[in-house]
């Protein structure tokens, strides 16, 4: 992206025992962008994160933020929402992030002007006197984000943040990080949910086994494969699509079903199969294969980018 690295990740490998947790990886994550670190369960994902955050150290090679290697200080500077949640439950809202904060370094004074602006631009200056453990779980999940930005972090790492969020909270959240990179924050992202990945981030890693299995822009990335899914709606028996020497996978989602053809395939072949068999085509689109459908060839297949 022309831009410097925020975090750069070199060579690094975690071993647990006799388990290697990550093997080899290397990330360049740009200043100011969002960055997507994407893998099954078990893939490594969190294990990075947690040495990003220096919170356990690389057996080998070594991680640099901001361009300087970690460092105790390097902590500050890192807002992090864990998947696993970590608030004091039985401590008052607004007590919690002003305690959270100043473990940040912010006054008392900045601390409370920060927090209570956060909390009502979340609508949750209601329940600031209330204790955590009285929120629903969508609730804490944003007491959590609030902990995780309050002290204004140029890097900020994001595991599993729609969580608990309904649509309406999870678009606040969404618009919340874009504005964030706007300003310049580096975003972190990991998720399971690939709609998400796919319409907010600049670039991504998809690791598997502890490592790099796929890895650059995501525009980039989806061009490569090449406009080799046909997505469509129609009416009638869908044996048309019994064409092996054309169709390489078939995602059915109800009304719509997602058609993943062979390279070399004329996809108008499709079309013609389906007027032959009398169904009749209400939607026809040759597009780009899905980040989800990516995600699940590289993670079965197992292959190397």
């Amino acid at each position: 992206m022309g831009k410097n690295a925020a975090v750069a990740v070199k060579g690094v490998t975690k071993r647990f025992d006799d388990v290697v947790a990550v093997n080899g990886l290397s990330l360049r994550i740009s200043e100011g962008s969002i960055f997507g670190l994407l893998g099954p369960n078990g893939a490594g994902k969190t294990t990075t994160l947690r040495m990003i955050l220096r919170i356990t150290v690389p057996d080998e090679g070594s991680i640099e933020m901001l361009g300087q290697p970690l460092t105790e200080s390097s902590q500050d500077r890192i807002g992090y929402l864990p998947e696993e949640r970590g608030l004091y439950t039985r401590m008052k809202v607004r007590d919690v992030l002003l305690f959270l904060a100043g473990l940040k370094g912010l006054g008392d004074h900045e601390a409370a002007r920060r927090v209570d602006e956060w909390l009502g631009r979340l609508e949750l200056t209601s329940w600031s006197a209330n204790k955590v453990i009285d929120l629903s779980k969508g609730m804490q999940q944003k007491v959590q984000f609030i902990a995780a930005v309050v002290h204004r972090p140029p890097v900020l790492i994001l595991d599993e943040p729609f969580t608990g969020l309904d649509p309406v909270n999870a678009g606040v959240i969404k618009d919340i990080m874009l504005d964030m990179r706007r300003q310049g924050t580096t975003i972190i992202l990991s998720t399971h949910r690939m709609e998400q990945v796919e319409m907010m981030c600049d670039s991504i890693c998809l690791i598997n086994k502890g490592q790099s299995v796929l890895d650059g822009e995501l525009a980039a990335i989806k061009r490569s494969y090449g406009k080799n899914t046909v997505r469509l709606e129609f009416e009638g028996d869908g044996s048309f699509l019994d064409r092996p020497e054309l169709v390489a996978a078939i995602n059915h989602f109800g009304a719509v079903t997602e058609v993943r053809l062979h390279p070399d395939a004329d996809s108008q072949e499709i079309l013609k199969s389906a007027l032959a068999h009398g169904v009749r085509v209400n939607r026809f689109e040759l597009m780009e294969p899905p980040l989800n459908d990516i995600f699940i060839e590289k993670v079965a297949g197992n292959g190397h980018a």
